[in-house]
């Protein structure tokens, strides 16, 4: 906790400081963290790695019924999610993502890359080499990380208020061990369940349609009564009727 609070106030220094400079310069952002620090700023119409790093943060604003593509290219759903994004922390909403919304993700990730609220961890109580599911262990502790930005721009909506985590990855041994599909999207790394915390699991269901996620299963579903499910389906697919998501 220290070490984050440490941080998220070196962020804030660092874009108060910013608008003291009166002259444009071409340096690079102080870096904030062991993660990732952007050298440009970057707009529509842009591409290349440093986009799609933007794309894994930002992958949680992309608008209701909405995916956002980590394809490292600058397009328009790429601004309207910066957009949302920077209003979510009450920047200035312009679209194009420069030192105080990098500001504001350093200040949300930690030194491997998760959102400060979410963990590895916590997102893997089955296998921690990430083996033995459906894709490659590297494969499948990336999805788990898009899943974790997602969850973290959730819990922002949700008054940032604690997410409660009941499973995610799980190897083929562990998937059956628990009764689960053959076909699981948990076996993929990006599914996680949901549990009661401060939200019901209706509000949960509800909430999760604005953030990116093509498969919410939730209470009136068969065998979702205790948890809501989402995940990266390729077809979408929402049932919770009990909580009128469909």
């Amino acid at each position: 906790m220290f070490r984050r609070t440490v941080r998220i106030l070196a962020a804030l220094t660092m874009a108060a400081a910013a608008t003291l400079v009166t002259t444009v310069t071409t340096a690079a952002p102080a870096q904030a963290d062991g993660c990732y620090t952007w050298g440009r700023t970057l707009s529509e119409g842009m591409s290349g790695e440093d986009v799609r790093q933007l794309q894994i943060r930002v992958a949680g604003y992309p608008g209701y019924n909405s995916v956002l593509a980590l394809d490292g290219v600058f397009g328009p759903a790429t601004r309207a999610a910066v957009v949302r994004f920077q209003q979510a922390y009450g920047l200035g909403a312009d679209g194009i993502a420069g030192q105080q919304t990098f500001s504001r993700i350093y200040a949300l990730q930690d030194n491997d890359c998760t959102p400060v609220n979410f963990t590895y961890a916590e997102l893997n109580n089955c296998n921690s080499d990430w083996s033995g599911g459906a894709v490659p262990a590297a494969t499948a502790r990336f999805n788990a990380l898009v899943n974790m930005w997602k969850l973290q721009a959730m819990r922002h909506a949700l008054g940032d208020q604690r997410i409660r985590v009941t499973s995610a990855f799980r190897s083929h041994a562990c998937n059956n061990a628990v009764g689960g599909s053959p076909s699981s999207r948990h076996l993929y790394g990006d599914a996680v369940d949901l549990g009661v915390s401060p939200h019901s699991l209706c509000r949960l269901a509800q909430q999760a349609r604005n953030h990116g996620w093509r498969e919410i299963l939730g209470p009136g579903y068969p065998g979702h009564s205790d948890h809501t499910h989402v995940a990266h389906d390729p077809i979408r697919t929402w049932s919770a009727s009990s909580c009128g998501v469909s």
